[in-house]
């Protein structure tokens, strides 16, 4: 079964067991994980998150910290000595130059996300936040402040993943991580989710990494469902 590395597959589910549950029935088709605040919340949680690095698989925790630098830097810390492959924060800089110090300080190589814009607000969610900027100019600023953090990439909607591309490259940083959630393959309904795109159009667009959740895990076949977003993908190269 195909897999690609850059599938990262939402383990949106109520319970550690029905995450493990479907860890097992997927197998070798994924090994990539997000766990995100309801697992990590649980119980177990992080335990889930160490068990699968343990079994070979790449974790995601989307924590989404949000606190005082000081907080931020002993959470991204203690995260990060646990084990750790990709973790987020909210894209501000107090918030992202404290996860930096954690991390280093940890001596891991964890690598630090800044979330700029959820991908389930409109423009007039904003709006009603009380912000003036578009999403898109949103991001854009969010993106520069992450630059200058030294973070290693940010999650974005894939219809701003052209324009993080760009600025990313333009600062000298190729390597910037742009993990987009909000993917949906051709036919898929969007769920709660605004601003969203297929799997090649968020790749071509700039995205490194995608997050897949109820398009796979809602499926009667997850196996089947993972294999053909990963196609999807293969048409993509990086």
């Amino acid at each position: 079964m195909l897999n690609d590395p850059r599938l990262i597959v939402g383990l949106d589910l109520p319970s550690i067991e029905a995450a493990k549950a479907m860890v097992d029935r997927i197998g070798e088709g994924v090994s990539f994980y997000k766990i995100g605040l309801t697992l990590l919340a649980r119980p177990g949680g992080v335990e889930l998150a160490h068990e699968l690095r343990a079994r070979g698989k790449a974790v995601f925790q989307d924590w989404k910290l949000h606190d005082i630098g000081a907080q931020v830097e002993g959470a991204a810390r203690a995260v990060a000595e646990g084990g750790c492959d990709l973790l987020t924060v909210h894209a501000e800089p107090q918030v992202m130059s404290g996860a930096v110090r954690g991390r280093d300080a940890a001596g891991t190589d964890t690598k630090i996300l800044g979330v700029t814009v959820l991908t389930s607000l409109s423009e007039a969610d904003l709006a009603a936040i009380g912000y003036g900027a578009t999403a898109a100019d949103l991001v854009a600023q969010r993106v520069r402040q992450a630059l200058d953090c030294g973070i290693d990439g940010v999650v974005s909607s894939p219809l701003e993943a052209a324009r993080v591309r760009a600025i990313a490259l333009a600062a000298g940083r190729p390597d910037f991580l742009i993990v987009t959630p909000g993917v949906r393959p051709v036919g898929s309904e969007k769920g709660d989710q605004q601003r969203v795109a297929t799997p090649q159009a968020a790749l071509q667009a700039g995205a490194t990494h995608l997050v897949v959740a109820r398009p796979v895990i809602g499926d009667p076949d997850p196996v089947m469902a993972a294999g053909r977003i990963a196609g999807e993908m293969s048409e993509v190269r990086s």
